[in-house]
């Protein structure tokens, strides 16, 4: 108990001396891109608006240079482009696609929780030495966001509503906004904000206009008293939150227990390959997920779904099993690419789903002063993971011998995804000696020269015999004389002679079972 206390002390101090720093992550076209996902690049210079209750309320860029703007109805979008894409807002969308940026980004920090206007708040005080500092970090953040599929602005403060207002602030041109990490250089950082930024200003923007207050140092110049009496209250709340003079309480965004993450595709899909690109969306949300979790995965099961309907077709399904539980994206991403690779699609897939099967504690890495020579120790089973990827598990085997005299049986091989049976007793192995460890599937019949077995050349017998009687209580039973054999170049074979021959033949029948390496 003593060590206990003393444990939550050391990390109350340490969590003391990291200075508060926030990035917040904010999706401007959000609303647009649950729809249309700026990972085809054809869409791009597509005309889009998402409609809400008749009225424009978000498009794309060709649309803003068509001459679109926000509010505008539908009709005058059609006067102005007659070929646009029009899609009504979908709330359900939007916030199914926040939760998916949100579990994605808690590999970054465990502290995540979902913002006003489409945006996300991360605290990475404790994160900026694990990624390599904050220049490192927020480009990690926006290429995670990249993958994810949406358009991102980002703002960093010391302060959580101020990077709020920052992100919000950056346009596509600078999606990375403004830094400000010291809380002395935030307040003229903020000043130059516009007023309409604040969520409770929106609705009042005419009338802070009509009092000629449009910036932030302008609505702090006005008599509070007077402000809060117009205004209401919420708008000095929410002015000395993001200044840093009042605290702010974040509703922490929690993981789900299960990761079963289904996505629905823009667009029929007919190569596999092409799939590619929106796996890896479904892998930064399985990274944010193990991470929150502090889990490793073994199993993962994917899903290709096809058409619905009258005409249903069944999903293509596949697996991938680890032979070491494993958290790294570019391992993961290696075995998604390799087994995508390999698949032939039969139908168009529009949607995808990705079920986590099996899992494990995940186990601190290790930071040996003297690393093992060749790399880490864990690299020779990533290697036969990816060539069970490559080529399937009933191909890539590891020995499980058996206790059995007789050598096809005993000769035991499975996949190297499966746990290996305990080895067998030395002393039930130990007459194996000489027995080559790869065996013919099938026992090849010999010709006979001479009296003698023929392969290639005359095979000279280079040992006593191996006598084999076994298997008479399962009705496999063997009578074999085992020899290894020598042919002219010096290589070495493993040939038997059956004993219950023929009592009329006169001519012995050999047999070739396995080659010496």
């Amino acid at each position: 108990m003593p060590m206990l206390i003393l444990a939550k002390k050391t990390l109350r101090q340490t969590m003391a001396t990291c200075p508060p720093l926030w990035i917040a992550v904010h999706l401007p076209l959000l609303q647009l891109e649950v729809f249309v996902t700026p990972l085809f690049a054809q869409q791009e210079t597509q005309v889009s608006v998402i409609l809400h209750q008749g009225r424009v309320t978000s498009m794309s860029e060709s649309a803003d240079q068509a001459g679109i703007r926000l509010n505008m109805r539908a009709g005058g979008v059609q006067m102005l482009s007659a070929d646009a894409d029009y899609y009504q807002r979908d709330h359900n969308k939007e916030q199914l696609a926040l939760q998916a940026v949100a579990t994605a980004l808690l590999q970054y920090s465990p502290q995540v929780c979902l913002a006003e206007d489409d945006c996300i708040l991360v605290d990475i005080s404790a994160s900026l030495s694990l990624f390599g500092g904050i220049r490192a970090l927020r480009k990690r953040v926006q290429e995670s966001m990249r993958i994810l599929g949406y358009t991102a602005t980002t703002g960093i403060a010391p302060v959580a509503r101020a990077a709020w207002l920052l992100a919000k602030q950056a346009s596509r041109k600078l999606p990375r906004g403004q830094h400000v990490f010291k809380i002395k250089r935030l307040n003229q950082h903020l000043d130059k904000l516009p007023v309409k930024l604040l969520t409770a200003a929106q609705p009042l923007a005419e009338l802070l206009q009509g009092i000629a207050c449009y910036s932030l140092k302008d609505l702090r110049q006005l008599p509070r008293p007077g402000l809060q009496r117009r205004f209401g209250k919420a708008l000095l709340i929410e002015l000395d939150q993001a200044y840093g003079e009042l605290a702010e309480v974040h509703e922490w965004y929690l993981a789900a227990p299960e990761f079963k993450v289904k996505m629905e595709l823009p667009d029929r899909i007919e190569l596999a390959d092409s799939l590619l690109i929106f796996a890896r969306s479904l892998l930064a949300q399985l990274l944010g997920w193990l991470a929150a979790q502090q889990l490793a995965v073994t199993h993962i099961h994917m899903e290709l779904l096809h058409e619905r309907g009258r005409q249903a077709i069944p999903p293509t399904m596949f697996d991938l099993q680890l032979a070491q539980a494993c958290w790294q994206e570019s391992h993961l991403l290696s075995l998604f690419k390799e087994k995508l690779s390999q698949l032939k699609l039969h139908s168009a897939v529009i949607g995808m789903l990705l079920e986590v099967k099996q899992t494990i504690l995940r186990e601190a890495q290790s930071y040996t002063l003297f690393p093992e020579p060749g790399g880490q120790a864990n690299e020779h089973k990533r290697l036969l993971e990816l060539l069970v990827a490559r080529l399937g598990e009933d191909n890539v085997l590891q020995p499980a011998p058996q206790a059995d005299h007789r050598a096809d049986i005993a000769n035991h091989w499975i996949s190297v995804i499966k746990k290996a049976p305990p080895p067998c007793p030395a002393s039930a192995l130990a007459g194996y000696a000489l027995r080559p460890n790869w065996l013919l599937p099938q026992p090849l019949a010999l010709n006979i020269h001479e009296h003698r077995p023929y392969y290639g050349s005359e095979l000279k017998l280079v040992s006593p015999a191996e006598r084999i009687e076994a298997g008479w209580w399962n009705e496999q039973i063997q009578t074999r004389d085992y020899y290894i054999a020598v042919d002219k170049r010096h290589v070495r074979y493993w040939i038997y002679r059956e004993r219950a021959n023929d009592p009329d033949s006169e001519e012995a029948v050999w047999f070739l079972h396995g080659i010496f390496g």
